[in-house]
């Protein structure tokens, strides 16, 4: 399984720093050349791999960490996203009516078409997402959800390999609603650095 993160900003980096930790080979990319992010890759781990955006969508997993705006750019640098497995890391702070009614990723969902789409490592503020995430024995709790149950299974699978716990909350507009930001109202579960003693 190939990883890449698309977006290099602070979560964007925090879970490279997460691969990195780990010994993971992960590429990472935006809209910056490779040259431009290759230090602070590099900085980060030699697992760390900066590359230019299309190279890094070769990946069998893509990690989407870019301002919620940019999604349509990213997506349209594939021509087909079938058989990939993109994980949703973004916050849209729009209202209702600028997605279609429907929650961010449902509405990114439609941008990735053919891709299987899991909402994941988003409701974690960078720090802690870049921090170690095993704590006195517990592992710090990743929420998942997707509309198709089983992608989450690989990107379960990842979380733990990565030291997080996952944790399963169903489809997008039911429990993954608790992990959506809208229009500036915050699902309760965001924020929230729950640990579980077992992975």
């Amino acid at each position: 399984m190939s990883y890449a993160i698309v977006g290099f900003g602070k979560v964007g980096q925090a879970l490279a720093h997460a691969f990195a930790r780990k010994n993971i080979d992960v590429s990472v990319a935006s809209r910056r050349p490779p040259e431009a992010l290759a230090p602070q890759a590099r900085a980060i781990g030699p697992t760390v791999v900066a590359r230019s955006l299309r190279d890094a969508l070769g990946a069998d997993t893509v990690i989407l960490a870019v301002p919620f705006g940019e999604h349509r750019e990213v997506a349209k640098a594939l021509p087909s996203w079938t058989g990939k497995t993109v994980i949703d890391a973004m916050n849209a702070l729009l209202p209702p009516e600028e997605l279609d009614g429907l929650l961010s990723s449902a509405f990114a969902a439609k941008a990735f078409i053919g891709a299987r789409l899991v909402k994941a490592f988003n409701h974690l503020a960078a720090a802690r997402l870049a921090a170690d995430p095993i704590v006195e024995g517990g592992h710090r709790v990743v929420f998942l959800s997707s509309d198709d149950e089983d992608a989450i299974a690989p990107v379960a699978a990842l979380a733990k390999q990565l030291g997080f716990a996952p944790v399963k909350l169903g489809k997008l507009n039911e429990g993954g609603a608790l992990v959506h930001a809208r229009d500036r109202i915050w699902g309760q579960l965001i924020f929230q650095d729950l640990f579980r003693k077992e992975q």
